[in-house]
């Protein structure tokens, strides 16, 4: 079950698990309102739980790669993020706010497992070619899939049953995938030699490899440019839709992109165009910047609609080239740790956009939709200067460690 019914099942493990995911900014904010009757309070919580994502990183990546038995690894760390999400909608507003903050923040630290360490996995499964590319693009395709369907989930189950039986049936789906991932076909590890400990090594193994190879250096300095502004599309895109005189179509504008980026990761997973990760790669943040430009110069909510869209599109196509990247450049020994931190590193620049978008916004709904815009190509411009400088890591490598001709 190693070929395409190994990868189906993959997916139906990463869906679920980032469903919850992504349902769970909607679903704790939700909850904390009907509760506490105060969002503030949701924002607390739901920062404690991305917050160990980026610290956390590390040590999940670190975890993961010496897990002679990866399978039941990630069972077991999908199975502690559904229980932190249970408890989570046990505790909200019933338990002290210290106590609930210490839940979400160890729901938070299995995060890494999710967002990053489970894209690690096609590689583990499937040797370099085709089916691994259509396996990354698919994955992307899961990635983008659950960015529309968990908040839109969790708000349908809230408005229907209330926010306590949303946020539960979050970690239904997050229990599934630690069931699912039960029995997906991972090979088992060579057991790890004596002496060594994640502590003296590993923590840091993911860092080392990123910093050693000059693909992984310009992808994730790249990426995490682009994702300072992205962090912050979401509160831009309502204040723009307010500015246009179209209030409450912010959340339109959002889906828009998410279908986008969901439409393009799905074309490519299709068509598997035979088109180097590296050019991708500039293609989606170059794509990305010139269609939010065009958003932001729109002269009517449709046309801003079908540019919001347009720009998914092209995330979509940069997501995928990520994926290839990393798994085609990382070592193997060492290809969980720079998935998790990438990841981790991502989420935390998101984090910081959305709270720059808050804290220092222009005034002016188009002005900050541009800058975010010119941010995606400044990460062309240091995504190729990165790669042009000279340096080690280039190629990539393959199941063995040796590097690929």
């Amino acid at each position: 079950m190693s070929g395409p019914e190994g990868t189906r099942l993959y997916l139906a493990t990463a869906f679920c698990a980032r469903t919850a995911e992504e349902g769970m900014a909607v679903g704790v904010v939700m909850l904390a309102a009907q509760r506490l009757d105060s969002a503030t309070q949701g924002a607390f919580i739901l920062a404690a739980w991305m917050a160990p994502h980026v610290l956390a990183a590390p040590a999940a990546g670190a975890l993961a790669a010496r897990a002679r038995r990866p399978g039941v690894f990630y069972a077991v760390a999908l199975a502690g993020f559904a229980g932190a999400i249970a408890a989570l909608a046990v505790s909200v507003g019933r338990f002290p706010l210290p106590a609930v903050l210490l839940i979400a923040a160890a729901g938070g630290c299995c995060g890494p497992v999710v967002s990053g360490g489970l894209s690690s996995l096609p590689a583990l499964m499937l040797g370099p070619g085709p089916e691994r590319e259509r396996a990354y693009a698919l994955d992307a395709s899961v990635y983008n899939a659950a960015g529309v369907v968990g908040p839109a989930a969790a708000g349908s189950a809230a408005a229907a049953a209330g926010p306590g039986t949303a946020v539960a049936a979050l970690a239904v789906a997050a229990a599934c995938a630690a069931v699912l991932a039960c029995v997906l076909p991972l090979p088992p590890r060579p057991a790890a030699r004596p002496g060594t400990s994640p502590v003296r090594g590993d923590l840091l193994a993911g860092l080392v490899a990123v910093r050693g190879s000059r693909e992984l250096r310009a992808i994730t300095a790249a990426t995490c440019l682009a994702f300072l502004g992205l962090g912050a599309l979401t509160t831009t895109a309502v204040r723009l839709a307010d500015s246009q005189g179209r209030p409450g179509a912010g959340g339109w504008l959002m889906t828009a992109f998410a279908a986008g980026a969901l439409a393009g990761s799905l074309a490519l997973a299709r068509l598997r165009p035979a088109t180097a990760p590296q050019r991708l790669a500039m293609t989606g943040l170059a794509g990305t910047g010139l269609a939010l430009a065009a958003a932001a110069l729109a002269p009517g909510p449709l046309v801003c609609a079908t540019a919001f869209a347009a720009a998914g599109v092209f995330d979509g196509l940069l997501l995928t080239a990520t994926l290839r990247l990393r798994a085609d450049h990382a070592p193997p020994h060492r290809r969980t740790q720079v998935f998790t931190i990438g990841a981790g590193l991502k989420i935390s620049a998101a984090a910081l956009g959305a709270a720059l978008a808050g804290w220092a916004g222009s005034g002016s709904a188009a002005g900050d939709l541009a800058a975010i815009a010119a941010l995606q190509l400044m990460a062309v411009a240091v995504y190729a200067g990165i790669r042009r400088r000279p340096g080690s890591g280039t190629k990539p490598v393959v199941a063995d460690g040796s590097v690929s001709r």
